[in-house]
């Protein structure tokens, strides 16, 4: 396969190993906020774009969505490299943008501004830039384009849709929430739960209380977020996931504790919401980043200034 029209390796950051490292590649409008660029690119064309980014190149970006979770990763591959300098499981960050690389320059220079750790910024000029993916050993991307996303998902990479918002950084640790059904878990029950109404989800349920359930789009990403997690013990680790479900606890419950379980995926905390709104619980634990298969629970997040990504 052929490499990006343009890859830029970052010289000030150490190169990881992409089959032992957890590689997540952030689009630019996912990790800062272009959203003026980017209308400016839609009214006025590519090349007035090229020259406002590149009259501008020295004024760093502001950040965007995805920005403090980028941020909480590079706190985790610290702690790791304080435990173990020899550690090769960390995470990895790229950034894969269709800009061209002479307007790419604020770009780079915006992410040495913030001190960010990211080892290669690639620059595609393909209209489909997911086909790079695999071939960087991408376990999570993150785009603020939904044909990006559909496209990553559809080639087998854990992917989720970023809507541009203003992002109060939470302090450290790195916080991760996860959504259950079409997200850590396949869309079986939601799929008879159409078709049947709740009584017949539970039912459902009950019946394939001890068959673990199947794997969501973003199971691998979430795996591999947990065996860096075991690295450490509870009280110490930098990382913490959650699991904040619209499932009720007493029976839709059982069967997802039993698949995590059977995964051996551990999670700090659950909370089955039994269809309560997510805003408020999410308020409370203040993620880095939140996924979810609904639009309604990506808006409630977003009204409660919660980093969010949606899995389509």
């Amino acid at each position: 396969m052929a490499e990006p029209e343009s890859t830029v390796i970052n010289t000030d950051v150490k190169q990881k190993d992409p089959s032992e490292a957890l590689v997540i590649a952030v689009t630019t409008r996912a990790i800062f906020n272009l959203e003026k660029e980017h209308k400016l690119y839609l009214e006025k064309g590519k090349e007035e774009y090229a020259r406002h980014q590149q009259a501008n190149q020295d004024k760093p970006l502001p950040p965007g969505t995805a920005f403090a979770f980028i941020q909480a990763a590079q706190y985790v591959n610290k702690k790791i490299l304080e435990g173990n300098p020899a550690e090769k499981d960390l995470f990895d960050i790229l950034v894969l943008s269709n800009n061209s690389p002479e307007s790419s320059v604020r770009i780079i220079n915006s992410a040495k501004h913030y001190d960010l750790e990211i080892s290669k910024f690639c620059f595609v000029s393909d209209e489909d830039s997911t086909q790079y993916l695999k071939s960087h050993g991408v376990k999570l991307f993150l785009s603020a384009d939904r044909t990006d996303v559909c496209n990553a998902l559809q080639r087998g990479v854990s992917a989720a849709l970023v809507f541009q918002q203003e992002v109060q950084a939470p302090s450290t640790p790195l916080r991760v929430v996860f959504d259950g059904d079409a997200v850590l878990f396949s869309d079986e029950t939601d799929q008879v739960f159409q078709e049947q109404g709740l009584e017949g989800a539970l039912q459902y349920e009950r019946a394939m209380e001890a068959v673990p359930m199947g794997e969501g789009p973003l199971k691998a990403f979430a795996m591999h977020l947990g065996k860096i997690r075991k690295k450490f013990s509870q009280e110490t680790s930098p990382i913490r996931t959650y699991l904040v479900t619209a499932r009720g606890g007493r029976d839709m419950g059982i069967r997802a504790i039993k698949t995590l379980r059977e995964w051996g995926l551990a999670i700090d905390e659950a909370f089955f919401m039994d269809g309560a709104p997510k805003g408020p619980i999410l308020a409370q634990i203040q993620p880095h980043i939140f996924f979810d298969d609904g639009l309604h629970n990506i808006y409630g997040a977003r009204d409660v200034g919660v980093p969010s990504a949606w899995v389509p």
